[in-house]
């Protein structure tokens, strides 16, 4: 199997669900409360129960991996990540209000990896749209990362490169 050599997730309802709600939707303080994180309201945020075995696979084959989102609260998006013990898993960020076309370019600069390398994974056909635009290999997410939309999006890049 081909693999890429980065592979970007999105935040809200790709890797996480934060209540029902994106994550700039959320009222901080954000407090752990009987092992759970919650934000003030007590709206709880969680990873998709398959994400730390999707990273412990990146991890495993070396493959480099990155978060894309264009939240409007960044700050926010990292601390959740901080918090849910997930932000040593990914090597670059590009979390800010912006198009994810501006995030791809930039982790193309300085990751050196071109896109047609990169694996992506988003809850949004827009976003999967505009990237599968520059030729990276985009899959839509539907319903959170499951190991299955992840090994299907693994099976498309790798078809696509072989």
């Amino acid at each position: 199997m081909i693999l890429p050599a980065l592979i970007v997730f999105d935040l809200d309802f790709t890797l996480w669900d934060c209540g029902g709600t994106w994550c700039d939707c959320l009222s901080p303080p954000f407090r752990m409360q009987h092992g759970r994180l919650v934000d003030r309201g007590g709206r709880q945020v969680r990873l998709y129960s398959d994400v730390m075995q999707v990273l412990d696979f990146c991890d495993k084959r070396q493959i480099v991996t990155a978060v894309a989102s264009r939240t409007e609260q960044p700050s926010w998006a990292r601390e959740l990540l901080q918090l849910l013990e997930a932000t040593h898993r990914f090597a670059y960020s590009e979390i800010y209000p912006s198009s994810k076309l501006k995030h791809f370019e930039s982790l193309r600069t300085t990751t050196e990896v071109e896109y047609d390398r990169m694996l992506f994974f988003d809850d949004e056909m827009r976003n999967i749209h505009e990237v599968s635009g520059l030729g990276v290999t985009s899959i839509f997410v539907e319903d959170g990362l499951t190991q299955s939309v992840f090994d299907d999006g693994l099976q498309r890049f790798s078809k696509q490169h072989a």
